[in-house]
């Protein structure tokens, strides 16, 4: 059962063939048939799960091959979604990290893709098809047997809120406040999530830059400073606490959740925040019903271990210690120093001694390789000379997968 003691976050570098078909799809308006992208894309899959078969990685992805950036498409599935392409700037929170990194100097429209609700969120089965097929391509290439530990990502529910300004995450009049909005996006993670488990998923991934996001001052000093905003910024995350929770609380007892989080991923490596998990800690730690936390570790923008301490016992805890964004190796045994040092922190917090403390312990990169579809730093060789460290280092700690 997930986690396990070497995990990687889900992404990982796409191949050039696959690359060039979508370049092609994008540029020369050349439809996905013509350019035979469901044939590249499922080579490209299969050879990837190969590689993470022989590094020795139980928790198998599709590398997410099948998205271009790694929220995909499945907010644009869900009934009531309107794709913005090009929203005014007075919509979002320009304070927002990722708002702040994105937006261009004088420009008045947030680019990229962002959605809101244009009319009330419904799932629809006939339409939410990426990720099921996401699922069911890694399947193919993965022992029946070994479905169970197939891990899928998925973006968390309050990724296309906690950007917007007060009130601007869906239409006026379609919510009259966001406990309404907040329980539709609930029943249709809910319904997605159902349709996943039949389709045998046992082990689901939330991405979740946000939540490491209120770790930032500047994010925090942004949000009291906003007159707009009507509720404290210790609420707003007590909100998402609750979302995910209700979103969550009908799957049964045999499905691994997990939350990553992490300051930005972007081209080039980019981070968009830094600060500490201690400001919430205790609480998230404490008051999410998730099974593990995937936390980004790799660098001081992340802080100590020491909220680790909080760490409830029936949970776990994956230690992102390996960089997906330099392309140095990492010294092993520091690596595992590191690792020790945070067992040490989990034990003093549940007064577990370290050897109890450390199975509840694994260790990955700190984020995926390639969050969105290209322009990252790594070549091929170094992602698996970093994936085969994380292995390494699990295998001289644990002795286990």
């Amino acid at each position: 059962m997930p986690p396990f003691r070497a995990e990687h976050m889900g992404s990982l570098l796409r191949p050039k063939n696959l690359l060039a078909v979508r370049e092609a799809i994008r540029d020369k308006g050349i439809s996905p048939q013509e350019a035979g992208l469901s044939a590249i894309e499922k080579e490209a899959v299969g050879n990837v799960i190969k590689l993470q078969q022989e590094l020795g990685f139980k928790a198998v992805t599709s590398g997410e091959f099948n998205r271009t950036r790694f929220w995909g498409l499945m907010w644009d599935e869900f009934d009531g979604t309107v794709a913005l392409q090009e929203a005014e700037a007075s919509m979002f929170r320009l304070y927002h990290p990722d708002v702040v990194s994105l937006i261009e100097k004088d420009r008045k429209v947030m680019p990229g893709d962002s959605v809101i609700a244009g009319s009330k969120l419904k799932h629809n089965r006939e339409k939410s098809k990426s990720n099921l097929h996401e699922l069911k391509l890694v399947q193919q290439f993965t022992p029946k047997e070994e479905w169970k530990n197939i891990k899928l990502t998925m973006i968390t529910p309050a990724w296309f809120h906690m950007r917007y300004k007060q009130g601007k995450a869906y239409a006026e009049g379609v919510y009259a406040n966001d406990d309404e909005y907040f329980a539709d996006v609930a029943k249709v993670y809910q319904e997605e999530l159902k349709m996943l488990y039949e389709a045998g998923l046992r082990n689901v991934q939330f991405d979740d830059p946000g939540l490491a996001y209120f770790c930032s001052q500047e994010f925090r000093t942004g949000y009291a400073s906003d007159p707009e905003n009507t509720v404290s910024i210790d609420a707003l995350l007590d909100s998402y606490i609750n979302l995910y929770n209700t979103s969550l609380s009908l799957l049964p007892a045999d499905f691994h959740i997990g939350v990553h989080l992490c300051r930005g991923n972007f081209i080039g490596g980019r981070h968009f925040a830094s600060g500490a998990y201690d400001v919430i800690a205790q609480k998230l730690f404490a008051q999410l019903n998730v099974n593990t936390f995937y936390l980004e570790y790799d660098t001081s923008r992340a802080g100590g271990f020491e909220p680790l301490q909080y760490l409830p016992k029936n949970k776990h805890v994956v230690l992102g210690v390996v960089s997906t964004k330099l392309r140095e190796l990492e010294n092993k045994e520091e690596v595992k120093r590191r690792v020790e040092e945070a067992v040490e922190w989990v034990a003093k917090g549940s007064g577990e001694t370290k050897e109890e403390a450390r199975k509840r312990v694994a260790v990955s990169p700190q984020c995926g390789f390639s969050t969105h579809e290209s322009g990252y730093p790594l070549t091929e060789e170094d992602q698996r000379k970093k994936l085969r460290l994380v292995r390494e280092v699990a295998d001289e700690i644990w002795g286990e997968a």
